[in-house]
């Protein structure tokens, strides 16, 4: 008996099989009827639902600011209550 243990196949994924194909077309017509039945719930939630995004926004764009910190070595202008205001140039 030879086996051959050199390269295994991986299965293919669910997304590349045909039930994702059925998955999605279900999916899609279950989110048309829902959208055409209650269209008005729908359309009612939907200021309430501008207004929550505008706080999720704000803290998934404001992801990257940190605490604005210079780099090591470069001093900035800065002023504070432990530091002195900068002379006028």
């Amino acid at each position: 008996m030879n086996h051959d243990h050199g390269e295994h196949e991986n299965p293919p994924s669910f997304w590349a099989s045909r039930y994702a194909i059925g998955f999605v077309v279900i999916g899609a017509v279950a989110g048309y009827f829902l959208l055409t039945e209650h269209r008005a719930h729908f359309f009612g939630v939907l200021p309430y639902l501008l207004l929550l995004a505008c706080p999720l926004m704000h803290l998934f764009m404001h992801h990257g600011h940190g605490d604005h910190a210079h780099p090591p070595g470069d001093n900035g202008p800065q002023a504070g209550p432990d530091k002195p205001d900068l002379p006028k140039q």
